[in-house]
């Protein structure tokens, strides 16, 4: 009887034992998905994007796939810069975003008021510095100071319309040239600009303006965004000759501003010129246009220089910074024109 019992108790606990190791055997284990990097193509109809090139091992992207009407451009004029985080791999499986545009949104023109050979030691060896430098030495050479993905130290304190500090995004192109002298009353007079130089100005600004998508309102003077402290490029710049036959920056329409000229010079416009009402609406368009500059209600300095800077550029024929019923007539027309979008 001991025996049968001892037989069966042995029997429950081998069977036991087995159990707990088939049960061992067959408990689920989850499996870690493996994510598959996506193959280029998206939805169904989708066009695969364009591939990363490389070359020497370094990536460019030279195709837009994003949507050129929301200002969205994936196009790399140089090669993509990447971090190289230690001990991890940067990949470029799902690049580029469409939601992307550029940096550079203005295109800013100076004259270095210095001789060619001047002119380079300045814009290289001390603080300050231009994108390009176009010279004025009879060749067809236009010299390249800084990488137009970096910041070039041309703008300084400045603003158009919503933005300051155009340092930041823009592009600065210096023209060798004198700059002024004041003659016996004062008066600024300024020095011409060669028309081979004017060509070579005219070709570099359309390429960029072209490859970065900048508006005509963002090709701008250097008085225009720092009026209170600068004259450059200055009322012998030929901003119309671009305009005409380059298609680059602003003008006004004749007929508009011939329109509101006769408005003006039909109305009480000389009675009412120091009423600061009709000062304070002066400025206001001033500021409306794209002008950085505070209301007083006075024709002070700083009023005085901005319509000197808007009169260098779109009425080099006077600029003494008066606003007349022309130089009244040329803002409206240009703000009618150029309205803020």
């Amino acid at each position: 009887m001991r025996n049968t019992l001892y037989i069966i108790g042995l029997s429950a606990f081998v069977f036991s034992c087995t159990s707990q190791q088939n049960a061992k055997k067959k408990q689920y284990i989850p499996r870690t998905p493996v994510v598959q990097p996506k193959s280029g193509v998206g939805k169904t109809g989708e066009k695969p994007k364009p591939q990363v090139t490389s070359d020497h091992g370094i990536d460019f992207f030279t195709t837009n796939i994003a949507d050129p009407t929301k200002n969205d451009n994936t196009v790399s004029y140089g090669s993509i810069v990447s971090a190289k985080p230690m001990g991890y791999k940067v990949v470029k499986t799902y690049f580029p975003s469409i939601a992307q545009n550029f940096r550079q949104k203005y295109l800013i023109l100076h004259y270095t008021a210095l001789p060619d050979d001047k002119s380079i030691t300045v814009l290289t060896q001390q603080a300050v510095s231009a994108h390009y430098l176009v010279n004025n030495t009879g060749d067809n050479e236009i010299y390249q100071l800084v990488d137009e993905n970096k910041r070039s130290y041309h703008a300084g304190v400045s603003a158009w319309r919503n933005d300051k500090n155009l340092n930041d995004n823009s592009i600065g192109i210096e023209i060798v040239n004198a700059g002024y002298t004041a003659d016996a009353s004062g008066k600024k007079v300024f020095a011409p600009f060669d028309d081979a130089q004017v060509k070579k100005v005219a070709a570099l600004v359309k390429d960029i303006s072209t490859r970065y998508q900048i508006p005509s309102t963002n090709i701008l003077a250097h008085s225009d965004i720092a009026p209170t402290r600068k004259q450059d490029p200055g009322p012998l710049f030929p901003w119309k000759r671009l305009y005409d036959e380059y298609q680059i920056g602003m003008w006004y329409d004749e007929a508009t501003k011939q329109t509101f000229y006769t408005s003006a010079t039909s109305t009480d416009f000389q009675l009412k010129y120091n009423d600061p009402a009709f000062i304070y609406s002066v400025q206001a368009q001033l500021q409306k246009f794209g002008y950085g500059l505070d209301m007083s209600g006075k024709w002070d300095d700083a009023t005085k220089r901005t319509i000197e800077a808007l009169q260098y550029h779109f009425r080099p024929q006077n600029y003494d910074g008066i606003m007349d019923p022309e130089t009244f007539a040329i803002l409206q027309a240009l703000i009618q024109k150029y309205p803020v979008k």
